[in-house]
């Protein structure tokens, strides 16, 4: 019988080991559908070990460890590789060697973690049964999302897991804790891009032009409306614009603006509703005003659901790993992320690994070019994610 003690033993034992995986990977980070290196980094450990592989979505890995004694039982273990377009500010000897891309949503951790996790079950294969998939996933921060491309080409098919497993970094809880919400837990996400069409002219003339300045800050304004006075109040919805673009001048008004937002919510249906609604609010304005809009919306990540009995199950898993004090209770984020569109398919798991510590300077959000991580945490995430896959398997 394998017990926790054995598990913390191997995850102490190949620290050092995954410390340096997150640190290569951290120092050679790669965008959305271009982590070449990480894939191959990724299937070497994997062949070193005698671990069999797949390659989906280009640059995608599955592998699978199957336990000595008979059982159907599968559950998915997922982590995602890809970087983000951001210059690095860390001065760190594992820091960014490729400007302008970094490391700065935790996807290195993710995937180094998920190599140790890979290592310690494989080292216990002979002493339990059932068969533990390992996702290694590309393109969680861009449209539509590496997991519904390895969806759509059967990663939870041919083993089929009952369960799938993931994790998060999380620089606002402290290393050596995680987090556990069940439910609906992270929203749904849309991308809005306004184009609003006037006549541009003379900025001393506006009454011989038609103001799409004018006619997009009022459609702004009433977009908001959507929200507040639309969407049931017991329902989180947020509506965010975060780029405006007017190619005039002090004096001169132009021919059309170009606004791009987005739009999140905990509700399918509501999501579908709002976004019809603020279609023809923004369309009406324009035209109310004497000008024209193109509203086109791209649809996102749904939201993620955390399914109650696998949950409650797995955070049971990291009292005992951890200890109650170690395990905290998560609110709604309304960040979203492409793991929702496994958790819509089977029963899903997505938890916080805490990365934070004041006196090491770790406590920066993720997205931001000053992310760095605890690595102390690195002792938790492989050893934690081994412990709940061997329990949701049965062992």
């Amino acid at each position: 019988m394998i017990d926790k003690d054995q598990i913390q033993l191997h995850a102490a034992e190949i620290f050092e080991q995954v410390v340096g995986y997150r640190q290569h990977i951290h120092a050679h980070p790669e965008l959305s559908f271009k982590e070449f290196e990480t894939s191959a980094f990724i299937k070497g450990k994997l062949t070193e070990w005698g671990i069999p592989f797949s390659e989906m979505a280009n640059t995608g890995v599955v592998g699978l460890i199957t336990g000595a004694f008979p059982s159907e039982q599968v559950v998915a273990l997922r982590a995602d590789m890809d970087a983000l377009p951001i210059l690095e500010a860390n001065d760190k000897p594992y820091a960014s060697k490729n400007p302008g891309v970094m490391h700065a949503c935790g996807h290195d951790v993710h995937s180094s973690s998920l190599l140790g996790t890979a290592f310690i079950l494989n080292s216990l294969k002979d002493e339990f049964g059932g068969t533990v998939k390992l996702i290694f996933q590309p393109a969680e921060e861009v449209l539509p999302g590496g997991a519904s491309i390895m969806i759509k080409e059967g990663v939870l098919e041919n083993p089929k897991p009952q369960a799938i497993i993931g994790q998060h970094v999380m620089p606002l809880i402290a290393s050596g804790k995680v987090g556990f919400r069940s439910g609906i837990y992270m929203a749904s996400t849309d991308e809005l891009y306004v184009t609003v069409y006037g006549k541009g002219g003379h900025g001393a003339q506006p009454h011989q032009n038609i103001d799409p300045v004018l006619i997009t800050s009022h459609i702004i304004i009433a977009l908001q409306q959507i929200v507040s006075r639309n969407a049931d109040p017991r329902t989180p919805s947020v509506l965010s614009f975060g780029k405006v673009q007017a190619n005039g001048a002090t004096n001169i008004i132009p021919n059309e603006v170009k606004l791009e937002g987005t739009f999140r919510t905990l509700n399918e249906d509501w999501r579908k509703e709002a976004k019809r609604l603020m279609k023809k609010m923004a369309e009406g304005i324009a035209e109310s005003m004497g000008g024209s809009c193109e509203f086109r919306i791209v649809n996102g990540y749904p939201f993620l659901i955390n399914e109650p009995r696998l949950t409650e199950s797995s955070r049971a898993c990291a009292e005992e790993y951890l200890g109650k004090d170690n395990v905290i209770d998560l609110d709604i984020w309304m960040a979203a992320e492409d793991f929702a569109y496994y958790s819509q398919v089977t029963d899903a798991c997505f938890y916080r690994l805490g990365t934070g510590n004041i006196e090491k300077d770790t406590t920066y959000s993720v997205h931001t070019p000053r992310f760095d991580i605890d690595e102390d945490a690195l002792k938790t995430s492989t050893g934690l994610m081994a412990y709940i896959a061997l329990k949701q398997l049965g062992n």
